[in-house]
């Protein structure tokens, strides 16, 4: 039997979703002791571990000293952090740009004409540079506005109380309406605190993306948190799976495994339509409703008392978009939820997606995706 030692904290819903998913991998293929205690993020190695006599390692590695305490051991490594890409293990870790292009397509679709990114320097963490790199790309190239706020390092922003001024004043200095996409949680909740100190309304004047789907932050927000679900306990199996693989005396794969996203999980910080147009507002808050419901394009204008053909060119000129991609977008958005977070058959998501048949499903999802319903629910891990 192989002797593991997990070094993931326990104080956060990443570590914690990795801990589900390194301990899924075992329970299926491991098989393996296991050395756990629980801990925060960025903590010293334990005492134990300079004489622990085991076969690999899980980590998420953030300074140094714990890359130096794991490295001693000889074992295989496997890093489930990105914030020191220098170090010498193999990382698995989100797509960060498919995280960028959720979030992109997310606050796009809400008709935001000025979109914003807070993030972190590069010396920081590299990965959530990138992400903001990627999404600020994808702002402009779809003609909107791109907006970008980066804090100084930490140790030279002077304590919470001036970071926070310094943000509340880049805030305040943008048009509104404004979204705000977050490097992560932590930063959703700075941005939400600052909003508040400025008094802009959120999400009518501006609205808030976090990542990480922190469920204790993103309810403890006031309004609630929206964060995109990056789905790390599929990150903690892959991981179990490579270390298992090193364990072997395996050489690394030519190409690590990127985790995609699962989706924004959408709470009241980003449950808006940025446009001035009433009659479009109620038809697409009509569509998110019903649209489970297989309603189609005919209803939608009856319940706006509009014809279709008026209705049609509104919503485009507004959005960009025809009242039946929207629907079509909503249910798939819904059936893309259930693949990644259920092992529902493909005929009841077909169902609750609001889809008539499974071949309906498929065609609509393989045109969207490029891929069969059955191929992203194996991607994920389902």
């Amino acid at each position: 039997m192989r002797h593991v030692a997990i070094l993931v904290e326990t104080s956060r819903a990443y570590g914690r979703g990795a801990i589900r998913g390194i301990a899924r991998y075992n329970r299926e293929r491991g098989h393996w002791s296991t050395w756990f205690t629980t801990q925060g993020l960025g903590e010293g190695p334990p005492p134990w571990l300079a004489h622990w006599k085991g076969d690999g390692i899980v980590a998420r590695i953030q300074n140094l000293a714990m890359a130096r305490a794991v490295a001693r051991t000889g074992v295989p490594v496997v890093n489930l952090r990105g914030n020191l890409p220098e170090l010498p293990f193999p990382f698995i870790g989100a797509d960060n740009d498919a995280v960028a292009r959720v979030a992109a397509d997310h606050l796009l679709e809400r008709g935001f004409r000025d979109i914003a990114f807070c993030g972190y320097p590069r010396r920081f963490h590299p990965g959530m540079y990138r992400r903001g790199e990627t999404f600020r790309q994808l702002v402009v190239a779809a003609g909107r506005r791109g907006h970008a706020f980066e804090p100084p390092l930490e140790g030279q922003a002077g304590g919470w109380e001036r970071e926070q001024e310094r943000l509340a004043r880049w805030l305040r200095s943008l048009p509104r309406p404004l979204a705000v996409f977050a490097a992560n949680d932590d930063g959703g909740l700075q941005v939400l605190d600052a909003c508040r100190r400025i008094g802009a309304r959120v999400p009518d004047e501006v609205a808030v993306l976090g990542v990480d789907n922190d469920e204790y932050l993103c309810e403890f927000a006031d309004p609630p948190l929206s964060s995109i679900d990056i789905n790390s306990e599929q990150a903690g199996y892959e991981a179990a799976a490579l270390l298992d693989r090193l364990m072997s005396g395996k050489p690394l794969p030519a190409q690590l495994p990127s985790i995609q996203p699962r989706g924004v999980v959408t709470r009241r910080s980003t449950d808006v339509l940025a446009v001035d147009d009433r009659q479009v507002v109620e038809a697409v808050r009509f569509v998110r409703e019903n649209a489970l419901r297989g309603i189609r394009e005919k209803d939608v204008a009856a319940h706006v008392k509009s014809s279709a053909t008026s209705l049609r060119l509104r919503v485009r000129r507004v959005l960009g978009r025809t009242i039946h991609q929207e629907i079509k977008r909503v249910q798939l958005v819904k059936a893309q939820a259930l693949l990644s977070a259920t092992d529902m058959p493909i005929k009841q998501v077909a169902h609750a997606a609001g889809f008539s048949t499974v071949q309906y499903l498929t065609r609509v999802f393989h045109a969207a995706t490029g891929c069969t319903p059955a191929a992203f629910r194996r991607r994920r891990g389902l």
